[in-house]
């Protein structure tokens, strides 16, 4: 999909230092941007995601997602953090950058298997990872992961 992510889900020198951080961040622009229509639910959503496994992956990144009725369309946020992150990643070493999926619960199938299997793909390419982590450029994120999501 071409413009999946657009640079304006994509957010730099984000100051969180911890797990929850994100997520009420994550939260808050779901909502800000119309990806939501419940702040609240959507945050529930992630805690309780979280509390089933660490979404903390390897190399500095971590996929957050959730499956909520609050949700009104399939969406992807990029974080990029101003400093490490404490997360209980696989690797046990702190996250850098956050790709967020999130998904309504009508959807939670299908759709939400593609872009979480996709996006974990994408997080196998070190020349991926590489140049997230290298750019600050949010226009250049998004292409990458565009490039890299075909839904």
């Amino acid at each position: 999909m071409a413009d999946f992510v657009k640079a304006s889900q994509v957010f730099l020198d984000n100051p969180a230092t911890d797990v929850d951080e994100v997520l009420e961040f994550l939260a808050a622009k779901a909502t800000e941007l119309g990806i939501s229509n419940d702040e609240q639910a959507v945050l529930a959503a992630f805690k309780a995601r979280e509390a089933e496994g660490t979404t903390g992956m390897m190399s500095g990144f971590a996929i957050p997602h959730c499956k909520s009725d609050a949700v009104l369309k399939a969406s992807v946020l990029v974080v990029k953090f101003a400093g490490d992150v404490a997360w209980d990643s696989m690797d046990g070493q702190p996250i850098r950058v956050a790709i967020s999926l999130l998904v309504p619960e009508g959807e939670a199938g299908v759709t939400f298997l593609r872009m979480l299997s996709q996006v974990a793909v994408l997080l196998m390419n070190e020349e991926f990872r590489d140049k997230v982590i290298a750019t600050d450029d949010p226009e250049a994120i998004s292409a990458l992961i565009n490039e890299g999501i075909d839904l």
